[in-house]
């Protein structure tokens, strides 16, 4: 577990631009039981989160057509939220970060840290916002 003076500059990144956080797996369950679709962000403490995903999501929820939801858990942080976010992301293994987009509950789009990893946040904001395009 950090600390959470240590993440909340890297919660804040998300929250300030209207993700909404899902701290409990009770969250998780209600949000993904709403209709339409929901972006799913798991937040991390890595680089790769902060240099790649963060900007991305913060890029591609920008388009034209974008989730009805836009959400972020945290690892390492909100446990049981992570936990539960990543059972519905299944069959991937658990990933930190990854980005979800869920239609109607069910998985319909996975970005997960190896298709981050190295790759700048405009390609993967890219990548998102076709997923958008296609899905929301």
């Amino acid at each position: 577990m950090y600390p959470p003076e240590l993440v909340a500059p890297m919660k804040e990144d998300l929250t300030a631009v209207g993700f909404d956080e899902l701290l409990t797996a009770e969250q998780v369950d209600e949000t993904l039981a709403k209709e339409g679709t929901t972006l799913v962000v798991v937040n991390s403490v890595c680089g790769c989160a902060a240099g790649n995903a963060r900007p991305a999501v913060k890029i591609a929820v920008q388009n034209d057509k974008k989730p009805n939801r836009i959400t972020t858990v945290f690892a390492g942080v909100d446990e049981a939220a992570t936990e539960r976010a990543r059972q519905y992301m299944l069959p991937y293994p658990p990933s930190s970060p990854a980005i979800a987009l869920f239609k109607d509950g069910k998985l319909a789009h996975m970005i997960e840290r190896h298709h981050i990893e190295g790759r700048p946040a405009e390609m993967i904001a890219e990548n998102l916002q076709a997923a958008f395009d296609e899905f929301c």
